[in-house]
């Protein structure tokens, strides 16, 4: 008959290798959070200060506390049990995130915490784990608990976490090199948070007061991925699919055109989110951003979803279903997920093609005679010059035959030689950086005179013939005043 023996694992080993669950700093400091907002914090303070004995980085919130026994349990690495029901508020699962997430990071971590005017604190420290090869804490003592890097900034009730050792953060740089390195590193935290917790720090979340944030005194502004402040984004309707008796709400966006930004607003967007990367689904758990950018391999992603989003929410009773890692990073819709998501794709990616092609579709059907035209022949699609606008009739009506041949070899050449695939590169990546060649203000007269002498009278002899010419080829667009000052003295 089969024996039962013990076997234990092998602390120093196992917690080593826990260490390298994929955690970086932004997802750690966020799991982190986690905990902070589970205790209804409502201001959580990062700090990171070089000038302890050992460069230490600190969270600190002012959510319930925890007493001496909870500490002692929240240190407990499988504290709770991912099978076991939770408070629909509660952001954790596996009992792990607060260890795995700060050991990633640093060696040696403490948590303090106040509840009801009484301080309690434990430390890992794991170079202890090693010596010892078992899994030992220190609960510190009160005149301990005084000494601690910050612990006085808890007013009341609070927690502040400490990473000491932090032996990840600085990748071996030392001097300005590894202060450099580390203000790059904080800055991408900000970024996460401000998007991970956006319906946090924007005050959506319901029963849960505005959420505040700050890095080193700098508050976190919140990151909204849907743009819902402008009247621009289209909100579809929601939808509502039920998983083992639990809804699941889907609710999708298309943003709005670039153009449709302010210079300011596109520049915070386009620093914070790739548009062609970040389309997708942004999957919630009670609020909190747990993956986005990613359309489940039901369509590749491409410009016909370019500006398509798609919001969905659903509780942590469905976390199993949803199959969470412990870095909260990864999430796989369920299979009635799925099909649902498969359909609002197919009516989304015609509304974002939509949308970002109508800037060129408005430029060929608001005036007469463009430049360009866009033909559609058996599912290809070409641009090609206009050879009926005044400015190519004008110039055929003065060339002899060979010269107007040569002309037009020209133009046959032009659009078969555009370089497509860099003009595509650089307008996805950067739409506001792409300029045309527009005349200097001060040169607007001459190139006025100059284009009103190409152009043959017969074909254009009015006022408005002149500016339809005008507009069709957007080298004055930025300076329709002008134009209109010099049609009144030339006409």
């Amino acid at each position: 008959m089969a024996r039962e023996r013990r076997l234990r694992p092998s602390a120093s080993s196992l917690s080593a290798s826990m260490r390298d669950l994929g955690y970086s700093l932004e997802t750690a400091v966020a799991d982190l959070i986690d905990n902070s907002i589970t205790a209804h914090a409502t201001m959580v303070e990062i700090i990171y200060d070089p000038t302890q004995e050992s460069p230490t980085l600190v969270i600190i919130d002012n959510g319930d506390g925890m007493d001496s026994g909870e500490v002692m349990e929240a240190m407990r690495h499988g504290a709770t049990n991912p099978e076991e029901e939770r408070a629909p508020h509660d952001l954790g699962r596996f009992g792990l995130g607060l260890k795995t997430a700060s050991f990633s990071q640093c060696r040696r971590l403490t948590v303090a915490s106040i509840k009801d005017g009484k301080s309690s604190s434990v430390e890992w420290d794991l170079d202890l784990v090693d010596r010892k090869d078992d899994w030992i804490v220190n609960e510190l003592e009160d005149s301990e608990i005084k000494h601690l890097p910050y612990i006085d900034t808890i007013q009341n009730d609070g927690t502040i976490v400490i990473w000491r050792k932090l032996d990840r953060l600085f990748e071996d740089e030392t001097g300005i090199k590894r202060e450099e390195l580390v203000s790059e590193k904080l800055s991408t935290v900000e970024k996460h948070l401000a998007l991970v917790f956006h319906r946090y720090l924007s005050g959506e979340i319901k029963n849960h007061k505005n959420l505040s944030i700050s890095i080193n005194g700098h508050k976190v502004t919140y990151f909204d991925p849907f743009c819902r402040s402008y009247s621009t984004t289209q909100t579809l309707p929601e939808e509502i699919v039920r998983v083992n008796g639990s809804r699941v709400k889907m609710q999708p966006y298309i943003l709005p055109h670039h153009s449709k930004l302010s210079a300011t607003d596109y520049d915070f967007y386009k620093n914070r989110s790739d548009f062609i990367s970040n389309q997708g689904a942004y999957i919630y758990r009670n609020g909190r951003l747990m993956a986005w950018g990613d359309w489940f391999r039901l369509i590749p992603k491409g410009e016909a979803t370019k500006l398509a989003r798609v919001q969905i929410d659903f509780q942590n009773s469905l976390d199993e279903a949803w199959t969470i890692d412990i870095k909260k990073s990864r999430a796989r819709p369920p299979l009635p997920v799925r099909n649902r998501l498969r359909q609002i794709i197919s009516r989304i990616s015609t509304r974002s093609t939509r949308v970002h092609r109508g800037r060129g579709e408005k430029l060929f059907d608001e005036v007469e005679a463009p430049i360009w035209e866009r033909y559609a022949d058996q599912g290809c699609i070409r641009y090609d010059l206009n050879y009926e606008h005044p400015l190519v009739q004008t110039l055929v009506g003065i060339l002899d035959q060979e010269k107007t041949a040569k002309l037009r070899m020209l133009l046959t050449a032009i659009p078969s030689s555009l370089p497509l695939e860099m003009i595509y590169s650089d307008y996805s990546t950067s739409p506001k950086s792409m300029s045309s060649n527009e005349p200097e203000e001060k040169d607007i007269a001459n190139k006025l005179q100059v284009f009103k002498a190409a152009l043959v009278p017969d074909v254009v002899s009015t006022p408005e013939d002149f500016k339809e010419v005008l507009r069709s080829t957007r080298l004055f667009d930025d300076h329709m005043h002008l134009v209109d000052e010099f049609i009144q003295k030339e006409f």
